[in-house]
């Protein structure tokens, strides 16, 4: 038998390091107003080379002439603005801030991936932000909001694009008590769709959990748990109709009302009693519905849309170079020496990347006006199907870039405040090259195919792309699983398993 025995072997590879400002460049990019504002105070708080840029006259941006003339770029200000063509970098930032924002699709899914495999708490802190404050504010880390709760179930509903954008809307309009106190009327209208549609929509919602949630009147949210419990009954709908009279105390005219006794009226009102009057308070507390508007669209005089930064929202720093020169001279010890290199990196790597943040967003916002302009002009039935890809490939970005800047961005339109990410509307292929089929479309054609099967006729997902390919939706097979477990159905296996359990 052959010996064993150690070998020394060298390798050469390419491959993309994530140093810790490269992977906190990502997180300052994903960080809403509000998370961006307390992330720049605790910096200015910390650093004392970094200061606010008191400066009224100072632009958020450099000035130059818009890239489209269907789509002006601007600041709140109104200074217009153009972005680097596709492939070229700014030359004032450093390798790691050109990676993040890189043309380079291909770097930056390498990026992607070791983000998601290494141990950022145990990144060396030399040059770096104190990543601390970005672990406060991530949402892992705290109680979920009753608007995430309810855009979670949105997520798993099949509707229409147009029905998504409606829905996502009226979930956004929700207080924190879990009622929908807008006026449908007025919604409908600046969202270009009859109340009927509004209401078939909010109908559909009303079916989320927590029951009651979703409610316009406190009746019609004690009125849905009590038809959940199967107790909407004639005389408990009476009671229910007429709460002005209970909060009078007047038990005469309810028994008469309801046409019951004093002592069925007290069983009535006990049970009135163990409902929830507010079904969105059992939710974590909700800041971001202060919402403000990170980039605004309003028409122009020509008929296209100028898209604009919300320069309110976003905090301008400074380096002060003077004191830094003067407090390096001064640098006697290693350790001081160390101290103010690494202020110095912060403070510079702030700035450029507070900069590039918003070029990126407003970069991003102006495409997706310039793909969703019918929207805009006449509607949300004018939605058009787009995705990431779409979007990542016009301005020159990776997708996961594109992700990260339209989620918890949002964007003041004649049509109301939408989040970035509401735009995206995915569409399949049709197979005879016919028009494209909503993602949602093919969702439910899924469900429905899998809940008519027999213990004789279970699919796996190959059997289902064949029979949707029959129908004229080329889909792929991992697509088709992915869209399963999304809607948590089992595989095949195990859904054969179930049926002959219950033969």
């Amino acid at each position: 038998m052959a010996g064993l025995g150690h070998k020394l072997e060298a390798r050469q590879g390419q491959g993309l390091v994530m140093t810790p400002q490269l992977q906190q460049a990502i997180k300052l990019l994903q960080l809403n107003n509000i998370e961006l504002t307390e992330f720049v105070e605790t910096e200015l708080e910390r650093n004392p080379l970094l200061e606010r840029d008191e400066r009224s006259d100072a632009p958020a941006l450099d000035e130059s002439a818009p890239s489209d003339p269907s789509v002006a770029a601007k600041t709140k200000d109104g200074d217009e603005l153009s972005f680097d063509t596709p492939g070229k970098a700014d030359e004032s930032f450093d390798a790691d801030t050109e990676a993040m924002y890189s043309d380079s699709k291909a770097d930056m899914a390498g990026a992607e991936s070791a983000a998601g495999s290494v141990d950022w708490s145990r990144a060396g802190s030399g040059g770096s932000f104190n990543s601390s404050e970005f672990d406060a504010a991530d949402h892992a880390s705290r109680e979920k909001t009753l608007h995430e709760h309810l855009h979670d179930q949105l997520a798993d509903l099949a509707l229409q694009p147009a029905d998504r954008l409606i829905a996502a809307h009226l979930i956004d309009l929700a207080d924190e008590d879990g009622y929908l106190r807008a006026d449908l009327g007025e919604t409908s209208d600046r969202l270009g769709v009859t109340r009927s549609e509004v209401e078939a929509v909010l109908f559909a919602l009303q079916k989320f959990e927590p029951t009651g949630v979703m409610a316009r009147t406190l009746q019609e949210c004690l009125a849905m748990q009590l038809q959940e419990r199967d107790r909407l009954d004639p005389a408990m709908a009476a009671l229910v109709d007429h709460l002005p009279l209970l909060a009078k105390h007047d038990y005469a005219g309810l028994k008469a009302l309801c046409g019951v006794d004093a002592e069925d009226l007290e069983d009535m009102i006990a049970e009135l009693k163990r409902l929830t009057p507010k079904p969105g308070l059992g939710f974590g507390a909700d800041g971001a519905r202060a919402v403000e508007a990170d980039v605004m669209v309003r028409e122009r005089p020509d008929g296209g849309w100028a898209v604009e930064l919300n320069t309110d929202t976003l905090p301008r720093v400074l380096m002060n170079n003077r004191y830094a020169a003067q407090i390096s001279a001064s640098a006697r010890s290693e350790d001081e020496k160390v101290f103010i290199s690494q202020c110095t990196q912060n403070a510079s790597w702030l700035v450029k990347s507070l900069d590039q943040r918003a070029r990126t967003i407003l970069k991003v916002a102006s495409e997706i006006v310039r793909q969703q302009d019918a929207f805009f002009a006449k509607g949300v039935a004018w939605l058009r199907p787009l995705n990431l890809k779409t979007v990542a490939d016009a301005v020159g970005m990776h997708e996961s870039t594109v992700s990260r800047v339209t989620s918890n961005k949002y964007m003041a339109t004649p049509r109301g405040l939408f989040e970035l990410k509401y735009f995206f509307t995915s569409a399949i292929a049709s197979a005879d090259g016919g028009e494209a089929y909503s993602a949602e479309a093919v969702r439910f054609r899924i469900k429905a195919m899998i809940e008519s099967e027999t213990i004789e006729d279970v699919m796996s997902d190959d059997k289902i792309v064949e029979r949707l390919l029959a129908d004229g939706v080329d889909i792929a097979r991992r697509t088709v699983a992915k869209y399963r477990e999304a809607m948590n159905i089992p595989s095949s296996v195990k859904r054969r398993r179930k049926l002959k359990g219950m033969g």
